[in-house]
C-alpha cells in the first residue's frame, strides 16, 4: 500500500497508508488530516481539499498531463495558492505514488 507524507503547517509531518483507488482528500479525511475538508465531497464544488504537491511529484499526480478547466476555477477560491496547488479529490491513490509528499495550505515547505 503505498505511503503518502502530509507536510502540516504547525511543521509535523503524518505518513498514512493510502489505499488504492481512493482520492488524497479521501485518505486525508480518514486521516484527520485537518485542514483538509472536502466540504463538497469530492464533487469540484470547492477548494476544501487544497493541497500543495511537492515538485517531485507534480507529474505523478497529473491525470493528463494538466489540471482541468473546472479544477483551476475551483483552485481560484483557495488560500494561499502555488504552483503546485491542486485540489486533493481530484488524485487518485496509485501504487505509483509510494512515497508522495504533499503539504496543507499554509505549510512553509521551501518548495
Amino acid at each position: 500500500m503505498p505511503k503518502i507524507t502530509f507536510k502540516l503547517k504547525d511543521g509535523s509531518e503524518k505518513i498514512v497508508d493510502a489505499p488504492v483507488g481512493l482520492s488524497l482528500m479521501e485518505v486525508a479525511l480518514k486521516n484527520n488530516i485537518e485542514q483538509i475538508e472536502g466540504a463538497c465531497g469530492g464533487s469540484l464544488a470547492c477548494a476544501t481539499c487544497h493541497l500543495y504537491i511537492h515538485p517531485d511529484w507534480w507529474d505523478k499526480c497529473l491525470p493528463d498531463g494538466e489540471k482541468s478547466d473546472e479544477e483551476e476555477d475551483m483552485l481560484d477560491l483557495g488560500f494561499d495558492l502555488r504552483k503546485t496547488s491542486r485540489l486533493s479529490c481530484q488524485i487518485m491513490v496509485k501504487d505509483e505514488l509510494d512515497g508522495l509528499i504533499v503539504a496543507t495550505p499554509g505549510t512553509k515547505t521551501g518548495w
